[in-house]
């Protein structure tokens, strides 16, 4: 989860990434950063994120961009 704070500190800094469940919705996270961050995780974890994932859902806290990838790398994605 260190590896996911640092790329949003790097794509936004300034911002309380922890314990925030609206990031997306709370529009700190907006769709240009989101494609950002998906291209930085996919590769720092080695790992493809399918269109189908990119929703509010999945990076709307960073918990749940976490899970995220990891559910991404037990599927071998």
């Amino acid at each position: 989860m260190d590896t996911i704070l640092d790329i949003l500190d790097e794509l936004k800094p300034g911002v309380d990434w922890r314990g925030r469940t609206d990031l997306v919705d709370g529009r700190e996270l907006d769709s240009l950063t989101i494609i950002s961050l998906v291209a930085e995780l996919e590769d720092a974890f080695d790992v493809v994120v399918p269109a189908v994932e990119i929703v509010p859902e999945n990076f709307n806290s960073l918990e749940g961009i976490w899970a995220l990838v990891r559910r991404l790398r037990e599927q071998g994605l």
